[in-house]
């Protein structure tokens, strides 16, 4: 069986709660997150980076869509497919792309490579390869927001591989009985690294009901709509804000490229999806349709969208050329934050 898409793509033209600007906003991050993980999954193959890499490409709409309906001193945590969510909360590009080549400049200064990343100063406070930290550290940071009386609210972006592990029961269960202010976000991409989820679960699963299960709110959506994971995000986190409890947001995504590392799947052989399933869901494109659905309701032109994508371009080429001049690590810090 394969993951076939359930959402219907959305007419381009319909209305929606949004202004333009806030529509041109959210597709211009889109662009930049999408050219900078290509750009660097084409880097990856020069074998300059020497870290695993796990590339989100196709999920750009989950991360854009939820860090825009966030406040700067809103926190989020998350796991190994981690560089679309820094770039959304605002994250350094240089930081990043300095990080994968090891530098000094690097978020972690070249410690902690593809799956380590953090800048404190937008309430990125980190990633983590480890299945399931991330629900914890935000069910934490609930926690401590709401001791301390103030209006912040916890993400956790996790895939729907997390649900294999028990520590999402016990966070749902402390989260739900305390009403901490949390937002989980699990981004559904069907597989966790080959594994389909109807190998992994019961037939008939739905993951949304695992959450109602511990009485926390939630909603479905299509995570390829930014628009859609925006206006969903937005609701949910002023309920949060007002002392609603956490709430739980599961939108469907597909991720195009293999699981660790830059290449296609069919480009290696491998048989656990076919190359028809990925192309079915490249037509669902988040960033495609949210650019066709700006020249559709007349928000751009072809010649801003062209604008903007030689912005992003010209931004990364200028990025990756300081991150690779930067210094290496210096030898005499090497055991420098080992605990």
């Amino acid at each position: 069986m394969g993951a076939i898409p359930t959402f219907e793509v959305p007419d381009s033209s319909r209305a929606s709660t949004l202004s333009p600007d806030l529509e041109i906003s959210l597709y211009r991050n889109m662009l930049r997150v999408r050219n900078v993980e290509e750009t660097l999954a084409e880097l990856y193959k020069e074998k300059e980076m020497r870290t695993p890499t796990h590339f989100g490409v196709g999920q750009e709409g989950i991360a854009v869509g939820v860090c825009d309906a966030l406040r700067i001193d809103d926190v989020v945590y998350t796991h190994h497919r981690c560089h679309t969510h820094y770039l959304a909360k605002g994250g350094s590009l240089l930081g990043l792309v300095a990080e994968l080549y090891g530098r000094e400049a690097g978020c972690s200064r070249g410690r902690g490579g593809s799956v380590h990343l953090t800048d404190r100063s937008v309430g990125m406070l980190g990633s983590s390869p480890i299945l399931g930290e991330g629900i914890a550290l935000a069910a934490g940071s609930a926690l401590a927001f709401q001791m301390d009386g103030v209006d912040r609210v916890a993400t956790s972006f996790f895939g729907e591989g997390t649900f294999d592990e028990g520590i999402v029961y016990e966070c749902f269960n402390y989260a739900s009985v305390n009403k901490l202010p949390v937002l989980f976000v699990c981004e559904n991409n069907f597989y966790a690294t080959e594994s389909p989820v109807e190998v992994r679960q019961p037939s008939g699963t739905q993951l949304i009901d695992r959450a109602r299960a511990f009485k926390i709110d939630a909603q479905k959506i299509d995570g390829n709509d930014v628009i859609a994971v925006y206006e969903a995000t937005r609701s949910a986190v002023e309920r949060i804000r007002k002392g609603g409890g956490p709430f739980f947001l599961e939108c469907e995504t597909y991720r195009w490229l293999e699981h660790v590392g830059p290449m296609y799947d069919h480009e290696l052989k491998r048989t656990y999806r076919s190359q028809e399933e990925v192309e079915a869901w490249i037509k669902r494109c988040p960033v495609t349709r949210a650019a066709r659905r700006l020249l559709d309701r007349g928000i751009a032109t072809q010649a801003q969208l062209d604008g903007w994508l030689a912005e992003v371009k010209a931004e990364m080429d200028r990025v990756v050329a300081e991150a690779k001049a930067s210094p290496w690590p210096d030898a005499s810090t090497l055991f420098e934050n080992v605990y």
